[in-house]
């Protein structure tokens, strides 16, 4: 059986993006006017997305349920399984008593908590992104600066806005790279216009989150070391885009920013030392030989080769339909249910129409979240981790993730459903009616795209064909709207709600969402208009700065 969604059901664009946007709307109320935990506002939320497909877009009941049923599988698998996998890691370096040699580590370094979180949340945070990204970054950080003695809902919001700088190049670049081979575009392009749309972002985050942590007085503290990490990541990001594409500017711009802002600390003393946990004594901070720190460091390490070995093409090959390991490719369907699928018209008139089958892929070992599990695995030898105590460091991981994983599972398939439906092409297609004033808008559907789907990936590929038709029609080049929208995406992430699911799992807040979601939305909405602001300034007075897109 398959269904066609209609985007405009009701006749009239603005009134069917409007039964659209509610939802999203039931999302919102639930965490920030009722409260909520997580589960609930995501149960909530997926019912009412479920009314919306079924009774407004007319979708069939038994597809409704199995676009719920494939999302919810997605958050569990790869999504969920790599902060699984992440957190037990992070448990094993707890549990060998090598996590109390990286704090000192870091501590030899600065034991100022605002560095700590420039240093682990900004750059660290971003060589996360550009390798795994899924939320492994977000959880991997505000795990290691609550190790260190920040609040949870602290060391998550931080590192939810430090994350913002990375996520539009993502893991080696896929975001870009899947946009411009579902249009048929050369990507060197699209990844000119993100770099030169971001930096001043990227510039401005660091900045943001030290007068979020002590206001002015921080900033005129620790003003040399985080203008140093904000000048290096900036300038990095804008020469790696322009110069040598999107695999590598999150890995590039986080390297250097995080060697220059080492030199920067030793350079720059700070006479005045913050710290969040009431910690003023600092003679038990000792002096490590570079073995040591090695050694503490070793999971994470390894999680960065592991992470390397997985994304290698001769790797990925081991994988293919008639490959050697293909039988670990696993696929849940829905034959008995008819083999539903969707057929899903392009956005705009005259585009290609595609048929997404009602089926998920579970790949066993050609995942991230195996990767880490890899990487825990060999922590567990290399540290001297008793297998018994490994056993527990899993479970009690299990345990603390249960309630996590349904709240992952039920916005995943919330997204899904939105995009099965129609529902989120419709507030695409309505923003795209607002003429001239579209450079303003086009971040904002990339905002809204990764807000439903918690991926910058899965916006562009969603809204690409959109931004790309809308651009021709007002005059632009094609690369301006595309990487607005994939620029947009990344302020979105820190409301997603299954990026506020991960995070919250990572530092033990399950059940306080409503929290965290209260505390990041405003800076959301407030990105998202200063980057709007800041495309539109592009288009009608610097427009000599967007580079032509290239048909491959």
């Amino acid at each position: 059986m398959e269904f066609t969604p209609n985007f405009n059901p009701l006749g009239n664009i603005w009134l069917s993006a409007l039964v659209a946007f509610l939802p999203i709307l039931c999302f919102f109320l639930c965490l920030v006017v009722f409260k909520t935990k997580g589960y609930v506002a995501g149960f909530l939320t997926v019912v009412a997305a479920i009314l919306v497909a079924v009774f407004a877009y007319k979708m069939p009941v038994n597809a409704a349920f199995a676009s719920i049923i494939v999302g919810f599988t997605t958050g569990i698998w790869p999504i969920a399984w790599i902060i699984i996998a992440a957190i037990f890691l992070y448990k094993l370096s707890i549990k060998s008593g090598q996590f109390e040699v990286i704090k000192q580590s870091i501590m030899t370094i600065t034991p100022d908590h605002r560095i700590q979180v420039i240093i682990i949340g900004f750059c660290f945070g971003a060589f996360l992104e550009g390798a795994i990204g899924f939320g492994g970054p977000v959880a991997i950080t505000a795990a290691l600066l609550v190790g260190l003695g920040l609040r949870p809902l602290q060391a998550a919001g931080y590192c939810m806005i430090a994350n913002t700088a990375p996520v539009a190049f993502g893991a080696i670049g896929v975001p870009i790279l899947a946009m411009a081979g579902a249009l048929g575009l050369d990507p060197h392009p699209i990844s000119q216009m993100v770099g030169r749309i971001l930096p001043p972002l990227s510039f401005c985050v660091p900045f943001f989150i030290i007068f979020l942590m002590d206001g002015m007085k921080g900033i005129r503290e620790t003003f040399p070391i985080v203008f140093v990490a904000a000048a290096s990541f900036a300038i990095a990001q804008f020469f790696s885009s322009n110069f040598l594409g999107a695999e590598l500017p999150d890995i590039i711009s986080a390297v250097v920013s995080l060697v220059c802002t080492t030199a920067a600390v030793k350079a720059f003393k700070i006479k005045n030392i913050v710290r969040f946990d009431g910690k003023t004594d600092f003679s038990d901070v000792k002096t490590l030989s570079l073995g040591e720190v090695v050694y503490a460091w070793s999971p994470f390490i390894l999680l960065i080769i592991f992470i390397v070995v997985w994304t290698q093409p001769w790797f990925k090959s081991l994988f293919g339909t008639d490959a050697a390991l293909a039988f670990t490719n696993l696929k849940l369907s829905f034959a008995s249910l008819g083999d539903l699928a969707v057929i899903k018209p392009s956005l705009v008139e005259g585009g290609k129409a595609g048929t997404q089958a009602l089926s998920v892929g579970i790949p066993l070992i050609n995942t991230p979240g195996t990767a880490i599990l890899f990487a825990a695995i060999a922590s567990i030898y290399i540290l001297k981790v008793k297998v018994d105590d490994a056993k527990v460091c899993f479970n009690d991981t299990l345990r603390e993730m249960a309630f996590p994983i349904l709240t992952i599972g039920l916005v995943v398939g919330f997204a899904k459903i939105t995009d099965y439906s129609g529902a989120s092409g419709t507030l695409g297609i309505a923003l795209s009616q607002t003429g001239g004033a579209f450079t303003f808008f086009s971040p904002i559907i990339g905002w809204i795209g990764v807000f439903l789907t918690g991926s910058d990936t899965s916006a562009n590929l969603l809204f690409g064909s959109l931004q790309q038709v809308t651009a021709h029609q007002l005059g632009f080049a094609d690369s301006l709207f595309l990487a607005a929208n994939s620029a947009g995406g990344v302020v979105g992430k820190m409301i997603s709600p299954q990026s506020i699911a991960v995070a919250c799992a990572a530092v033990g807040l399950v059940g306080r969402e409503s929290e965290l979601f209260k505390y990041t939305i405003k800076y959301s909405i407030a990105m998202i208009i200063l980057i709007g602001l800041w495309v539109s300034f592009i288009a009608y007075f610097m427009p000599y700065i967007i580079p032509a897109t290239k048909v491959l």
